[in-house]
């Protein structure tokens, strides 16, 4: 896919609005347009990234600084106490609907297991 043509390139663009969460010059928070819990934000590196099976071993520090602010925005927004689920679908069988890697952080109530 070409990232002219991918939904979250076209985001960090600003060519489609989102209600951003949080942005720095690597990555991109933003809240679900479709939630599936109270709180249901996602974390995208700008960095186009197809999937989890596309990375590169010079990627490695970028998803840790992801998993990192996710954690940090998921605490500031109320989920430090109870938690909450982090999330990387990957390709077809995973799930994964947008060919850009991310991170979906779920919270504000109890989820159940398995997922579906």
């Amino acid at each position: 896919m070409s990232t002219n043509d991918c939904l979250f390139c076209k985001i960090i663009a600003g060519e489609i609005p989102s209600k951003k969460l949080y942005e720095d010059d690597e990555m991109l928070a933003f809240y679900d347009i479709n939630p599936m819990a109270p709180l249901h934000f996602l974390i995208i590196p700008k960095k186009h990234i197809e999937n989890l099976m596309e990375l590169d071993v010079s990627d490695s520090g970028l998803i840790g600084k992801l998993f990192y602010k996710a954690q940090e925005l998921a605490k500031e927004q109320g989920c430090e106490q109870k938690g909450g689920r982090f999330v990387i679908n990957t390709k077809t069988d995973g799930g994964q609907t947008v060919d850009h890697l991310h991170i979906h952080f779920l919270g504000g109530r109890a989820l159940g297991w398995p997922p579906g």
